[in-house]
Protein backbone atom coordinates (compact mmCIF):
# COMPACT_ATOMS: atom_id res chain seq x y z
CA UNK A 1 0.00 0.00 0.00
CA UNK A 2 2.96 2.58 0.98
CA UNK A 3 4.34 1.78 -2.57
CA UNK A 4 1.41 2.59 -4.36
CA UNK A 5 0.76 5.80 -2.63
CA UNK A 6 4.35 6.49 -3.47
CA UNK A 7 3.77 5.80 -7.38
CA UNK A 8 0.84 7.60 -7.41
CA UNK A 9 2.43 10.59 -5.54
CA UNK A 10 5.54 10.75 -8.66
CA UNK A 11 3.09 10.11 -10.99
CA UNK A 12 1.14 12.90 -9.51
CA UNK A 13 4.32 14.99 -9.89
CA UNK A 14 4.89 14.20 -13.11
CA UNK A 15 1.85 15.28 -14.71
CA UNK A 16 1.54 18.37 -12.68
CA UNK A 17 4.87 19.22 -14.24
CA UNK A 18 4.19 18.47 -17.69
CA UNK A 19 0.51 20.14 -17.72
CA UNK A 20 2.77 22.88 -15.75
CA UNK A 21 4.78 23.36 -19.34
CA UNK A 22 2.50 25.09 -21.04
CA UNK A 23 3.41 27.77 -23.80
CA UNK A 24 2.98 31.69 -23.26
CA UNK A 25 1.38 32.57 -27.00
CA UNK A 26 1.10 36.15 -27.53
CA UNK A 27 -0.94 37.74 -29.63
CA UNK A 28 0.66 41.03 -30.07
CA UNK A 29 3.71 41.22 -32.68
CA UNK A 30 5.46 44.79 -31.30
CA UNK A 31 5.20 43.28 -27.83
CA UNK A 32 6.64 40.22 -28.54
CA UNK A 33 9.85 41.84 -30.88
CA UNK A 34 10.47 43.94 -27.55
CA UNK A 35 10.36 41.20 -25.29
CA UNK A 36 12.64 39.15 -28.20
CA UNK A 37 14.66 42.29 -28.37
CA UNK A 38 15.12 42.12 -24.69
CA UNK A 39 16.40 38.63 -24.44
CA UNK A 40 17.69 37.62 -27.06
CA UNK A 41 15.49 35.36 -28.85
CA UNK A 42 13.27 34.70 -31.83
CA UNK A 43 9.85 35.89 -32.51
CA UNK A 44 8.43 32.29 -33.86
CA UNK A 45 4.66 33.72 -35.58
CA UNK A 46 1.92 30.66 -35.99
CA UNK A 47 -0.55 31.38 -38.24
CA UNK A 48 -2.99 29.05 -37.88
CA UNK A 49 -6.69 27.83 -37.95
CA UNK A 50 -7.41 26.36 -34.10
CA UNK A 51 -10.31 25.47 -34.63
CA UNK A 52 -11.31 24.23 -37.86
CA UNK A 53 -7.50 23.14 -39.79
CA UNK A 54 -6.42 19.91 -39.10
CA UNK A 55 -2.87 20.26 -39.85
CA UNK A 56 -2.35 23.25 -37.07
CA UNK A 57 -4.35 21.11 -34.74
CA UNK A 58 -1.68 18.01 -35.67
CA UNK A 59 1.06 21.18 -35.39
CA UNK A 60 -0.22 21.67 -32.12
CA UNK A 61 -0.56 18.31 -31.05
CA UNK A 62 2.85 16.76 -32.16
CA UNK A 63 5.09 19.72 -31.62
CA UNK A 64 3.87 23.00 -29.51
CA UNK A 65 2.63 20.47 -27.03
CA UNK A 66 5.04 18.66 -26.17
CA UNK A 67 7.37 18.98 -23.29
CA UNK A 68 10.58 19.39 -25.66
CA UNK A 69 9.34 22.35 -27.44
CA UNK A 70 8.15 24.10 -24.59
CA UNK A 71 11.65 23.15 -23.04
CA UNK A 72 13.22 24.81 -26.00
CA UNK A 73 10.99 27.64 -26.30
CA UNK A 74 11.20 28.70 -23.02
CA UNK A 75 15.28 29.34 -23.65
CA UNK A 76 15.16 30.38 -27.19
CA UNK A 77 11.05 31.94 -28.03
CA UNK A 78 8.87 34.18 -28.06
CA UNK A 79 5.58 32.59 -29.46
CA UNK A 80 2.69 34.58 -31.44
CA UNK A 81 -0.07 33.06 -32.06
CA UNK A 82 -1.49 34.59 -35.54
CA UNK A 83 -5.55 32.25 -35.25
CA UNK A 84 -7.94 33.05 -38.05
CA UNK A 85 -10.68 30.58 -36.04
CA UNK A 86 -14.16 30.17 -37.31
CA UNK A 87 -16.15 29.55 -34.23
CA UNK A 88 -13.67 31.19 -31.56
CA UNK A 89 -14.51 34.81 -31.16
CA UNK A 90 -11.68 37.68 -31.65
CA UNK A 91 -12.09 41.34 -30.71
CA UNK A 92 -12.41 43.39 -34.37
CA UNK A 93 -8.75 44.42 -33.21
CA UNK A 94 -7.10 41.23 -33.23
CA UNK A 95 -8.86 40.20 -36.64
CA UNK A 96 -7.61 43.45 -37.83
CA UNK A 97 -4.08 42.56 -36.90
CA UNK A 98 -3.72 39.60 -37.67
CA UNK A 99 -5.63 40.34 -41.16
CA UNK A 100 -2.57 43.26 -41.40
CA UNK A 101 0.07 40.27 -40.33
CA UNK A 102 -1.07 37.79 -43.03
CA UNK A 103 -1.25 40.20 -45.63
CA UNK A 104 2.41 41.41 -44.79
CA UNK A 105 4.01 37.88 -44.82
CA UNK A 106 2.35 36.82 -47.71
CA UNK A 107 1.01 33.93 -45.88
CA UNK A 108 -1.42 31.26 -48.66
CA UNK A 109 -1.90 28.28 -46.18
CA UNK A 110 -2.29 26.83 -42.54
CA UNK A 111 -0.25 26.39 -40.79
CA UNK A 112 2.59 28.92 -41.58
CA UNK A 113 5.24 29.09 -39.07
CA UNK A 114 7.70 32.73 -39.49
CA UNK A 115 10.43 33.18 -37.72
CA UNK A 116 11.79 36.63 -37.29
CA UNK A 117 15.21 37.40 -35.58
CA UNK A 118 15.24 39.37 -32.18
CA UNK A 119 15.41 42.69 -34.50
CA UNK A 120 12.10 41.72 -36.30
CA UNK A 121 14.32 40.00 -39.87
CA UNK A 122 12.17 37.15 -41.50
CA UNK A 123 15.14 34.85 -41.03
CA UNK A 124 12.62 31.48 -42.30
CA UNK A 125 9.49 29.63 -42.63
CA UNK A 126 8.17 26.47 -41.98
CA UNK A 127 4.94 24.32 -41.24
CA UNK A 128 3.37 20.70 -40.63
CA UNK A 129 5.95 17.90 -41.34
CA UNK A 130 5.69 14.95 -39.82
CA UNK A 131 8.33 13.69 -36.82
CA UNK A 132 7.22 15.52 -33.50
CA UNK A 133 9.45 18.05 -31.89
CA UNK A 134 12.79 16.85 -32.95
CA UNK A 135 13.26 18.13 -36.59
CA UNK A 136 10.78 21.34 -35.86
CA UNK A 137 13.43 22.39 -33.20
CA UNK A 138 16.04 21.86 -35.40
CA UNK A 139 15.32 23.89 -38.22
CA UNK A 140 14.40 27.02 -35.94
CA UNK A 141 18.00 25.76 -34.02
CA UNK A 142 19.65 26.74 -37.41
CA UNK A 143 17.79 29.60 -38.32
CA UNK A 144 18.72 30.89 -34.92
CA UNK A 145 22.70 30.37 -35.45
CA UNK A 146 22.02 32.31 -38.74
Amino acid sequence: MKKLATLMLICSAALSAVAGEKLDWMTDLPKAQAQAKTDNKLVVMDFTGTDWCPWCIKLNKEVFSTPEFSEFAAKNLVLVEVDFPRHKQQSSELKKANQRLQEKYKIEGYPTVVVLDSAGKKVGELGYEEGGPKPFIEKIAKLKKG
